[in-house]
């Protein structure tokens, strides 16, 4: 048990050491005085404190017992977003989480790990030899699918865009044909340039039937991103207001807990989704730099440990967790400074959220398992 735990990579422990006390300092800031959110700071320390046991029990845990019955866990994952529509109730005009007293759990988060066993499993079989579009590429978009389909329709656009990334960035390093790739990005190409299209075409009717559905926080987004001149000062307001209170921070930011000025007021959830305005308020350039490294040493770890690993399958799981994070740090800060189009998704490690905590956590400790388990793996082979 102790050699196992040995294993794990302390340079990557000290630096969520960092991370929960920097996501405790600024959760405090963005909730602090607000009745709305009480104690939302000491609650960020205990899910972090359960996070950290989740690490070293997924790390004991020998992830290939996770491999084998990966289509189980993948229909667990699925059955948790059918039970959705059923027992979740409406919260921001979507069905997206279960509640249990002050607690709830958001299963479009859990699946993203069920959903990465799933393609690894399913890639592996080829032992890297070049992925064949019937039998694996078609299979592991399928896998994908069905997990986005109901995720769209929740709606929870922002998660659902994460499974494909997911997907397209283990397909990737799976030695996939190129000639898939430029279907595949033909494909893309085409959907993104039909969306568009359709959306001017038909821009007044879509804006009236989502309004209809009260979903007309959709169009906004959507308008606001395509045709931010076009907008109103309503539906541009977040936007516009994060990149203003991004900007007065400056280089070095106005200092912890007096950046609260008036354009935060105007950004909602600034302990959650909006938090990197809060970093940009407070500590300026130099700590959204100093977040940027520790996120990028983070993720070069886990590309060491994918590279050094000797089971296929174990380099595949860390390749999709490592994915799945660049893709939510470019999507939540990018959305927060105007290069991309405003969604529901977190800032890793830094937001307000035990879900999506104890998930991250969960899948450090999967890397950690990979890790730990490869001299045994080395043997048995």
């Amino acid at each position: 048990m102790l050699n196992k735990l040995k294993k794990m990579d302390w340079m990557m422990l000290l630096i969520l050491g960092v991370l929960m006390c920097f996501s405790t300092l600024l959760v405090r800031s963005a909730t602090h005085g607000n009745p709305l959110y009480p104690h939302f700071d000491i609650k960020t320390l205990v899910f972090y404190a359960i996070g950290f046991v989740v690490v070293m029990l997924m790390t004991l845990f020998d992830y290939r017992l996770l491999l084998k019955t990966w289509y189980v866990w993948y229909g667990i994952g699925l059955l948790l977003l059918v039970l959705v529509f059923k027992f979740a109730p409406i919260r921001n005009g979507a069905r997206s989480w279960f509640e249990f007293g002050q607690f709830s759990v958001q299963p479009a988060e859990i699946m993203k790990l069920f959903l990465i066993l799933a393609i690894a499993a399913i890639m592996g079989r080829r032992q890297g030899d070049p992925l064949r579009m019937r039998s694996d590429v078609s299979l592991v978009a399928l896998a994908a699918f069905v997990p986005f389909a109901l995720v769209m329709i929740q709606p929870d656009l922002g998660n659902a865009v994460i499974y494909i990334f997911i997907t397209l960035g283990m397909l990737w390093i799976g030695n996939v044909r190129y000639s898939y790739v430029l279907i595949g990005l033909t494909a893309v190409v085409g959907g993104l340039l039909l969306f568009v299209t359709l959306f001017n075409t038909y821009n007044k009717e879509i804006h009236d039937y989502l309004e209809s559905k009260d979903k007309v926080h959709w169009y906004q987004r959507i308008n606001t991103y395509i045709h931010p001149e076009e907008a109103s000062a309503d539906e541009s307001r977040q936007s516009r207001y994060a990149k203003i209170a991004i900007g007065s921070g400056g280089l070095t930011g106005d200092g912890f807990m007096k950046g609260e000025s008036k354009n935060r007021k105007f950004i909602p959830y600034p302990y959650s989704d909006s938090i990197f305005v809060v970093i940009g308020e407070e500590f300026g350039f130099q700590g959204a730099a100093i977040l940027l490294l520790l996120y990028f040493l983070f993720i070069y770890r886990m590309i060491i440990i994918a590279y050094q690993c000797y089971d296929l399958k174990g380099s595949f799981i860390i390749i999709g967790i490592a994915t799945m994070m660049v893709f939510q740090v470019f999507q939540n800060i990018g959305m927060m400074i105007g290069i991309m189009p405003i969604t529901g998704i977190t800032l890793p490690f830094i937001s307000y959220g035990g879900t999506s905590l104890i998930l991250n956590m969960a899948s450090i400790g999967l890397i950690f398992s990979i890790r730990a388990h490869q001299e045994k793996y080395e043997v048995e082979t």
